[in-house]
């Protein structure tokens, strides 16, 4: 063992930077710390490790080469975790801490963290706590005390007097009072008078809603609408799916993310899948430990354009059955959907979502796998939560067995029953002429969004956003990485530069008091047939002096901070997981590598810009 020491010392320079040491304690530790790594594996002498240290005197150790050609049979370095057998090998760590996600009251976002502190709450733009009056709400009841009740029947001796003090203001005045007001309130003001309809239908009114759910991406008309008030209403009450933009489903293990942007040629929403694909395969052994590979990594992440998942058309079944001119709309919780994906037979048609409340949730949600079925998983920061069903099949109010009782619980009868976080897609096949054909293979998958708190990089949370990962013969995966808000956060002060005190030495004081801290959670947003969707791939507990082993000395990953972590891995169908000893390379802000220890390679994750995507090309 202290041989290892030496050897990590070597690799990762430790607490203030070490001394160079000889090169004849070097030889020793790399020759101790390869002997440690073969008994740890049981694969005796770790496979590409190009030379024997043992044998080199320790006076004049025999430098070492690389040779960048690909070899399936030493692409993993000690252990290939593709063999089922070798997850037995490789030691687990504790891993307590990570399985009680579905009492932990960090991971229950909007209505379910009212209790935190203010600051600590992470709510999507617009929310308002409970008790707290917003200044559009304000304003609205304010109108309403000021306007009288529109009546059918208003006897001749009646005076307006009383609505004539906010009517006298001027129309500028109105009209940036209204700004305020939210469309449902617009709607309800427009039916007082004609005076209040003509604001309430100023067209510069429902321009500013149309371009606040499209963030990244500002049009400039409403086609093929006539009117911005027109389109708003064409895609109400589905502009949440821009507004929102990221959206990941439960689909069995796999998973799948989405992006959802408003195309204004067509003018509709649409969403396609994101994937990433590796522009180069293979690895290569690493220059300070042969025994360990390094795999290539250089991500492309694109938009499977050939096959949306998602279209709402502004000529839509549904506007079309209940006229985008009627002073009156129903609400219908299930819409049909357009889309020609060329051969596939699948029918689509989108759903609202009905959440669950918090006392439901509470007796549906559990730590072990699959969590009750609830969506999304409780390791990933939610506000609203559904429950589904294995492989996402799900019983619809069109299936034979649907009840009353069950279609409460997910199926929004109102609009203020229906979740802006949470939508799902029902598709099935059928067979034979539309009126006689048989109804098969029927699938429900279930969406849910992200609150952009959670993947926004801060000054002191720099991490924190989407990534692509490198999970070698599974390919690349989506995952957020979180970083949590340590105790006592909400009540700092902002670091400030004390006197005398230089550029660079305050910015290393920020990066150790501000940013080298608390925990890091990666969770897959994709999956694979070993760990699933919404689980934890890696988590480090301490990215401060906790969980600090060192800085990098040599290449490629020399100067980055190395901190300890736990990686996840299981059987086939997501069995027997369990937690390995890891370390986690902080590269940049916009890249990260895991060094796997007990598999003896190191993968790379890469930060992913989603707003790319928003605009149509």
């Amino acid at each position: 063992m202290a041989g290892a020491e030496e050897a990590r010392e070597r690799v990762w320079r430790t607490r203030p930077a070490t001394t160079a040491s000889s090169s004849e304690s070097s030889a020793r530790a790399n020759n101790d710390a390869r002997q440690h790594d073969g008994e740890a594996s049981g694969s005796g002498s770790g496979s590409g490790s190009g030379s024997g240290s043992g044998s080199e005197s320790e006076s004049e150790p025999k430098p070492t080469v690389t040779v960048n050609v690909h070899n399936p049979a030493v692409s993993y370095g000690g252990i290939n975790p593709e063999i089922e057998e070798n997850i037995y090998v490789v030691k687990s760590v504790p891993d307590e801490d990570l399985r009680r996600d579905a009492t932990d009251r960090r991971k229950m976002l909007g209505s379910d963290d009212e209790e935190l502190p203010a600051k600590r709450r992470s709510h999507g733009p617009g929310y308002v706590p409970p008790g707290v009056v917003s200044l559009g709400h304000l304003i609205f009841k304010v109108l309403k005390l000021m306007i009288p009740e529109p009546s059918p029947v208003r006897p001749p001796s009646s005076s307006n007097s009383d609505a004539r003090p906010f009517l006298d203001l001027p129309s500028e005045l109105i009209d940036a009072i209204f700004s305020w007001l939210t469309p449902l309130e617009l709607a309800t003001v427009s039916q007082v008078c004609r005076v209040l309809r003509s604001h309430a239908n100023f067209d510069s009114q429902w321009k500013q809603h149309v371009l606040s759910n499209l963030p990244g991406h500002r049009i400039t008309s409403p086609y093929p609408c006539k009117t911005w008030r027109e389109l708003y209403i064409s895609h109400d009450p589905y502009w949440f799916l821009t507004k929102h933009k990221v959206w990941f489903c439960d689909r069995e293990l796999t998973g799948q993310v989405i992006i959802v942007r408003y195309d204004e040629r067509r003018g509709c929403i649409e969403g396609y899948q994101l994937l990433g694909t590796r522009n180069r395969e293979g690895s290569e052994p690493w220059l300070a430990d042969q025994d360990v590979h390094i795999h290539y990594f250089e991500p492309t992440v694109k938009l499977h354009l050939d096959k949306p998942i998602l279209q709402l058309n502004v000529d839509s079944l549904e506007n079309i059955a209940r006229d985008r001119s009627a002073p009156f709309r129903h609400f219908f919780s299930e819409q049909p959907m357009r889309i020609n994906n060329g051969t596939d037979p699948r029918i689509s048609n989108f759903l609202l979502a009905k959440p669950l409340s918090k006392g439901a949730l509470a007796g549906r949600m559990a730590n072990e796998f699959p969590h009750g079925y609830v969506w999304p998983s409780p390791a990933i920061p939610a506000r609203h939560r559904v429950t589904g069903q294995p492989a996402g099949v799900h019983p619809l109010a069109t299936s034979v067995n649907y009840t009353r009782s069950t279609a409460a619980m997910w199926q929004p009868r109102t609009r203020s029953e229906a979740s802006d976080q949470i939508f799902r897609i029902r598709q099935w096949m059928e067979m034979g002429p539309p009126t006689l054909g048989v109804h098969f293979a029927e699938e429900v998958v279930t969406y849910s969004t992200l609150d952009p708190v959670l993947y926004t990089p801060t000054a002191e949370k720099p991490w924190r956003g989407i990534w692509v990962g490198d999970y070698s013969g599974h390919g690349c995966e989506f995952l957020l990485i979180n970083q949590l808000e340590v105790d006592g956060e909400e009540d700092e002060k902002p670091l400030t530069r004390l006197e005398g005190e230089t550029e660079t030495a305050f910015e290393q004081r920020f990066l150790n008091e501000r940013v080298y801290r608390g925990r890091l959670e990666a969770i897959k947003l994709t999956g694979d047939a070993n760990v699933p969707r919404g689980e934890y791939t890696f988590v480090a507990d301490d990215l401060g002096e906790d969980g600090f082993i060192g800085i990098a000395q040599e290449p490629p990953f020399q100067g980055a901070r190395v901190v300890k972590s736990k990686g996840h891995i299981a059987h086939l169908g997501f069995i027997n997981d369990k937690y390995i000893e890891s370390q986690l390379l902080l590269l940049s802000h916009n890249r990260l590598a895991q060094y796997w220890v007990g598999f003896g390679h190191i993968s790379f994750f890469e930060r992913v810009d989603i707003d790319q995507f928003l605009v149509p090309k």
